[in-house]
């Protein structure tokens, strides 16, 4: 028992360094708007998955961490390449801004690409969903939905469930927890 205990404390302070090594590489450096640049930017987070031109000569760009992961990440760079902003939109405050009417590529500047696995269209229904993952208020595992007429492209409504609600066969009774 205490060769045990020895080992124990001899390989539990190594696992953690490790593991906080293994976290501070994730993310890369920290990224402060008005300080930070576009090659920041990509050193940090890597190349977007899509950029947009801004009438001012700026960019808006999207990092996805999905499908698993629980953050699309739009940054916007002023004309200088310097970052104005950068922001974690799969919240329900963006959410909100999702309304019927909008095109797709509204919706792609709001909310960012959607994981395309979980994308359907229903022909009977003429729809098409996508379908983004989120950590919602309460910190539980949730689906964000936005449902598209077929034909016109327009949003037709959108959709929120958290992940223990829409499972299948009795597993929705075990509730699970993320972390912004």
């Amino acid at each position: 028992m205490k060769a045990l205990t020895q080992a124990l404390k001899t390989l539990l302070p190594s696992l953690a360094a490790l593991a906080l090594g293994a976290c501070a590489q994730l993310g890369g450096p920290p990224l402060t708007p008005g300080v930070s640049t576009l090659a920041d930017l990509e050193r940090s987070l890597g190349a977007p998955a899509i950029r947009w031109r801004e009438a001012d000569g700026g960019e808006q760009l999207a990092y996805p961490r999905g499908p698993m992961g629980v953050h699309t990440w739009m940054a916007r760079t002023d004309a200088a390449g310097r970052l104005v902003s950068i922001d974690n939109v799969l919240q329900p405050r963006y959410f909100a801004r999702i309304q019927a009417g909008m095109s797709q590529d509204e919706v792609l500047r709001v909310l960012g690409p959607s994981y395309p696995g979980w994308t359907i269209y229903f022909k009977a229904r003429d729809e098409l969903v996508w379908e983004w993952r989120y950590c919602d208020d309460w910190s539980e595992p949730a689906r964000f939905d936005v449902l598209f007429d077929g034909t016109s492209g327009k949003v037709r409504s959108t959709l929120s469930i958290t992940e223990r609600m829409s499972l299948p066969f009795g597993r929705g009774n075990r509730r699970d927890w993320c972390s912004r």
